[in-house]
């Protein structure tokens, strides 16, 4: 099969495509013919840095060459003894992360516990992206900030990948939604459901709002923790996906007694269902901003590294 190998960290360009051997699948897991990959910012830090891969990849020593990637949706056309009932259907899923998922590559081995159906009502594409960033927004505002009806959440990069999930999700939990970004997303942001929109350019949203019972920062910068700190108030909920809260933020939190959580998501087929049945329903959609063939995925990299991207990119395989 046809696959991207990573010999060397650095950029899109050490992405090779290359011919492997199809993976070998256990009792629990199927052969999944990938049909659409989701690519995500963490692909692109994982490919650039050596630590980020060893970390995120959970290896107990170096490879001689990795194949990246976790979102995928495809057709499974193997099953292992345990998951027979799976052979033949259309399946999603965040495949081992963190570890090794394999994702770049024509086929993939999955654990079943980590699927779910594919809506007939969506593409491939569309189902691919519903994966990590769909996963991230839905243990970030479920599972963690347990997210209540009538509570305010700012939600920062709300027309990103994980945002632009996250204003759907908490609108449907009956949240008053409020979502930062720039202001040419404005437009975009509102369409997903969101009550207000401040533009992170001209505003500071810590001045605007003092009072969110739940904030989702996915900005990566401590500064911008920090007035995500000052805009919550005592006993809210701070989620970040991307910065750590230092000693100083730890002692701001406290002080004013939030629940707040550095979080990394994790593959979960039971969250996967939820999402599916939500996007069956029509309450949750992917936005694909651009999709790429799958001889071009290093340059969805490129794409993914602008920090610009509106939704999803996917690359069809």
């Amino acid at each position: 099969m046809k696959a991207f190998v990573l010999k060397e960290n650095g950029g899109p360009e050490n992405l090779i495509l290359t011919n492997v051997s199809v993976p070998d699948i256990k009792p629990d897991e199927v052969l999944i013919k990938v049909k659409a990959i989701s690519i995500n910012p963490v692909d692109a830090f994982v490919r650039q840095n050596k630590q980020g891969m060893l970390k995120m990849l959970r290896l107990q020593q170096e490879q001689d060459s990795y194949i990246l990637g976790w979102d995928i949706s495809g057709i499974v056309v193997k099953a292992g003894k345990d998951a027979t009932d799976l052979e033949g259907k259309d399946v999603f899923g965040m495949i081992n992360f963190p570890g090794q998922g394999r994702a770049y590559a024509e086929f993939v081995a999955a654990p079943v516990a980590q699927l779910a159906l594919k809506p007939e009502n969506i593409s491939y594409e569309e189902a691919a992206g519903a994966t990590l960033a769909a996963l991230t927004a839905w243990q970030a505002l479920v599972t963690l900030a347990r997210v209540q009806r009538g509570e305010k959440i700012i939600i920062h990069a709300a027309a990103g990948g994980v945002g632009h999930y996250a204003v759907q999700i908490a609108k449907h939990l009956g949240a008053y939604v409020i979502g930062t970004g720039s202001a040419s997303n404005k437009d975009f942001v509102m369409t997903l459901g969101a009550d207000n929109f401040i533009d992170r350019e001209a505003e500071k949203f810590e001045e605007k709002v003092k009072d969110a019972d739940v904030i989702l920062d996915s900005v990566n910068y401590r500064e911008h923790l920090a007035r995500s700190v000052a805009a919550i108030k005592k006993g809210g909920r701070l989620i970040s996906i991307k910065s750590y809260f230092d000693d100083e933020l730890h002692a701001r939190a406290k002080e004013k007694n939030l629940y707040y959580d550095r979080m990394l998501v994790t593959s979960n087929g039971d969250d996967m269902k939820q999402l599916a049945a939500l996007i069956e329903k029509g309450i949750l959609k992917s936005h694909i901003s651009a999709s790429f063939p799958f001889t071009d995925l290093p340059k969805a990299h490129l794409q993914i590294e602008s920090g610009k991207t509106r939704g999803k990119i996917v690359v069809v395989v």
